[in-house]
């Protein structure tokens, strides 16, 4: 018998079907389950080639193929190009080319096996429906130009419900995997966010009152807001209030300290990559922007970004298009930003190290958040938060201040600000319960107890005469230079009597450890 003259009967069409409807149920990755839908057609309608297309805009893409060179699934075929895929699209019904039609045919020199050009042959195509509408192409194409003479229509109808319904699952199953990691990384965003917004913002002084009426009145809108304030005082903390209180309190509040980014790596954190598109990237991967994508998205230390992101970045900001790094394609996003600096962004422009046009556009609404010195007794009410989450963590019944550690921190002049206070709290308690031989039901911390006295902010700089550059050596330069050799004299002196104490010197200049480390390296130190 020829294969010409091949039917089939009930029972081998049966015989085909059964093993696609099982694999319905079945896990199965894309690749397995389209290989195994295009086996099973070849079974029923002996060809030389199938595939499988899917049409994605105006190209159809190679998913599957059997009996065609496998670079056939690296290529995309332009709909507009190719007269034979056009016409298989336009008919909802199988459509069969006569084998001397002169419509070129887009396999040509593709099949396996054949080393000249696709003369005359057979060739069939299938559009496939996905809810009334064209989701891709299934083919065949035979070296023998009367090999689907024999090709029951019906039989094939059948079999296309069947290769839709395949194609539907694996749809659903990809559309419920990415659905399912969207939710977890959102998941993981609440529960960063909640490690942290689990905290009210306490303080009942002016300054913290008429911060918390700004607060109220930019959160209703989805203006940028650019939160400013020294290190320490809470600005992430500012960043979640806002969000917490606006329309976008349902949806992600994803969040990015710039300064930990090293620029290689700042693009892809920030807009995603395609896999291949530099060394690592094994797999697709979105960025903060589309995690955010609905909610809102907050860039702390944003004034370290280099003028390269910043250019991409305020292209995100003006019209909500991103790129995946590798990628050609554009993502629309609609993402309300904060951004947090404790630098000051208009000298970062006159330096030109940030764009003005960057500049102005984070700086719509700007939010002072107040150092803790200014905000009087409010530091303690602070520490009556973190002595009763230290209380509970050390598994006390009572936690509290003796009068003179009440006096030391409002005296104290907080240059780490709020950070500084619950890293001193938490220090404290551990070292005053450390000291007990006996464990106390109630722990009182004393001023000793806070040794607040120990490399405080009123341990001043001294510098002598000789420290200082040289005032002839500076003549000749401009007020930049200048700053800048004060600035490293200053720190190298700073080190020298603290024995290259980086922390100590860091408080005894007044500043931030990692500010410390940022001037270090401007200056070239480190």
């Amino acid at each position: 018998m020829t294969l010409k003259e091949v039917k089939l009967t009930p029972k081998s069409l049966l015989d085909a079907l059964i093993p696609l409807v099982q694999d319905l149920s079945r896990e199965l990755s894309d690749l397995e389950r389209y290989r195994r839908l295009l086996q099973s057609m070849r079974t029923l309608f002996p060809a030389d080639a199938t595939a499988l297309l899917r049409l994605e805009g105006e190209t159809l893409v190679p998913l599957a193929i059997d009996g065609l060179s496998t670079d056939t699934l690296g290529r995309r075929f332009r709909v507009a190009e190719h007269p034979r895929f056009a016409q298989l699209l336009a008919r909802p019904t199988p459509t069969r080319f006569a084998s001397d039609s002169n419509l070129p045919d887009p396999y040509d020199g593709l099949v396996q096996g054949l080393s000249g050009q696709l003369e005359v042959h057979d060739c069939l195509g299938c559009p496939l429906l996905i809810g009334g509408r064209p989701w891709g192409l299934l083919t065949l194409d035979s070296l023998d130009p009367a090999r689907f003479d024999s090709i029951d229509m019906a039989s094939l109808e059948a079999f296309l419900s069947l290769a839709a319904a395949t194609v539907s699952v694996a749809e659903r199953i990809e559309y419920l995997a990415r659905v399912g990691e969207e939710a977890r990384r959102r998941a993981d965003a609440y529960r960063q966010a909640g490690n942290q917004n689990h905290r009210t913002m306490i303080g009942r002084s002016k300054q913290h009152k008429r911060l918390m009426e700004e607060i109220a009145v930019v959160a209703g809108s989805d203006l940028t807001v650019l939160i400013t304030g020294e290190t320490g005082v809470g600005k992430e903390l500012v960043a979640n209030a806002i969000h917490a209180s606006s329309a976008r309190a349902n949806k992600a509040l994803i969040s990015l300290n710039c300064a930990a980014l090293p620029d290689t790596l700042a693009e892809s954190e920030l807009f995603g990559h395609v896999r291949g598109a530099f060394s690592g990237a094994a797999s697709d991967r979105r960025g903060k922007f589309e995690l955010a994508d609905g909610g809102t998205i907050f860039l702390d230390e944003v004034g370290e970004l280099s003028l390269t992101v910043q250019a991409k970045l305020l292209r995100v900001l003006q019209n909500g298009q991103l790129q995946r790094i590798g990628s050609d394609s554009e993502h629309n996003v609609d993402v309300r930003l904060i951004a947090a600096t404790n630098r000051d962004l208009a000298d970062e422009v006159r330096a030109g190290r940030l764009r003005a046009d960057f500049y102005h556009r984070l700086s719509v609404y700007p939010l002072h958040v107040p150092p803790l010195r200014e905000r009087g007794r409010d530091v303690l009410l602070l520490a009556g938060n973190f002595l009763e989450e230290n209380r509970s963590r050390l598994g006390l019944s009572s936690l509290r201040l003796a009068s003179d550690a009440q006096t030391a921190l409002l005296e104290y002049g907080w240059p780490g600000n709020v950070r500084e206070l619950e890293h001193l709290i938490g220090r404290s308690s551990l070292k005053a319960l450390a000291a007990h031989t006996e464990r106390p039901r109630i722990l009182t911390l004393t001023a000793k107890d806070l040794s607040l006295d120990d490399g405080g902010p009123d341990e001043t700089v001294e510098l002598s005469n000789a420290t200082l550059p040289d005032l002839a050596d500076l003549a000749d330069k401009d007020f930049r230079s200048s700053v800048t050799s004060f600035e490293r004299t200053l720190v190298l002196n700073t080190l020298a009597r603290h024995n290259q104490n980086w922390a100590s010197a860091a408080r005894a200049l007044n500043m931030d450890r990692a500010n410390l480390n940022r001037l270090a390296r401007r200056l070239g130190l480190k």
